[in-house]
């Protein structure tokens, strides 16, 4: 059997170097889509570069697309890419519009014309149900989303089954709750923490301030959630599965656990500070994995507490170096 081909757009971000480095594990040919820009940030997949192959595509430009998908001639895609911070979306709601939920209908549209073949992961979001209708969430949950990123997250969620529906591509979305590593970006919240908790424990910095310290995720492991992506692509038939711990816990959770890590109380550091609070708050999200479970034999290996203490670990690493270079 020839080698496989795999096409991520977003690998340069957290979940894409994951996977990457999963489907290497699993023999397949690399390829990524990285945007013409003077900021693209390759450190997530420095160590990769001589086992994967970029191409500069645009999720805002259709032909860069297509050329992108002749090129790598994928058997998989991975649409992992979007404006993904849910805070810009309010400050930049076209273009996350442009980039979440219209990005997506481009890459469905590329498949479509040239090759219809090709296997097609979707990367949703947990923010898709907002202000929950019910506790836990699963597949057939409603979506009611709270911000401009949960609404095209929508859009892209549905224009998904629309494609599968109307033109039998495989073509199917996971509904990832929050899902964290050492690889997240520092704006969002369980990265700001750990990276604070490191700082405040070297002597760099003295005070965190957070939004709502009472807001309820759903947080695991992100090479765990790219495992499942992977599942998702290798079954019979398509579906959208929901992926997630099942655990629940508040901001706060999240402070002690990675404050008491380094031995630190976190009241004497964190603030609740109004400016961080969202227009329209989720107040919680856990959801019910059932089905990856039964069907894909997918479960977390790592647990709340291990992956916050991982990422302490990892931030004070990272950051007792910055010291060292610095001296």
């Amino acid at each position: 059997m020839s080698q496989k081909s795999a096409l991520i757009t977003g690998i340069t971000g957290q979940d894409g170097s994951y996977l990457a480095e999963l489907l290497l594990s699993k023999g397949y040919k690399v390829f990524g889509t990285v945007r013409r820009s003077s900021t693209e940030n390759f450190e997530r997949i420095a160590h990769l570069a001589e086992k994967t192959t970029l191409i500069q595509a645009d999720l805002l430009d259709q032909f860069s697309l297509i050329d992108a998908v002749k090129v790598a001639k994928p058997q998989e895609i991975y649409n992992l890419a979007a404006q993904s911070f849910v805070p810009t979306s309010w400050n930049q709601p076209v273009l996350t519009g442009e980039f979440t939920a219209l990005g997506v209908t481009r890459m469905l549209e590329a498949i479509r014309l040239i090759n219809s073949d090709i296997r097609f992961y979707q990367a949703s979001s947990s923010e898709m149900f907002g202000k929950v209708r019910q506790t836990p969430q699963t597949e057939e949950t409603p979506f009611y989303p709270r911000s401009p990123y949960g609404v095209a997250k929508v859009y892209g969620h549905y224009i998904t089954v629309n494609y599968r529906e109307s033109y039998d591509l495989f073509a199917c979305s996971g509904i990832l709750f929050n899902h964290e590593s050492p690889r997240r970006g520092l704006e969002f919240v369980t990265r700001k923490v750990t990276s604070a908790v490191a700082q405040i424990k070297l002597g760099m910095a003295n005070e965190l301030r957070l939004g709502n310290l009472e807001a309820k995720r759903d947080w695991g492991f992100a090479g765990d959630y790219v495992n499942a992506m992977w599942l998702m692509l290798q079954q019979d038939k398509p579906c959208d599965y929901v992926v997630s711990t099942g655990e629940m816990h508040t901001v706060r959770e999240l402070v002690d656990v990675a404050f008491g890590h380094v031995g630190l109380d976190y009241h004497d550091y964190v603030r609740e500070d109004p400016a961080f609070f969202r227009p329209a708050e989720v107040d919680l999200l856990v959801g019910d994995a059932s089905l990856a479970r039964q069907r894909l034999g997918w479960q977390p290996t790592v647990d709340f507490e291990g992956l916050v203490t991982m990422m302490v670990d990892a931030d004070v690493a990272r950051w007792a170096g910055h010291l060292r270079d610095l001296r």
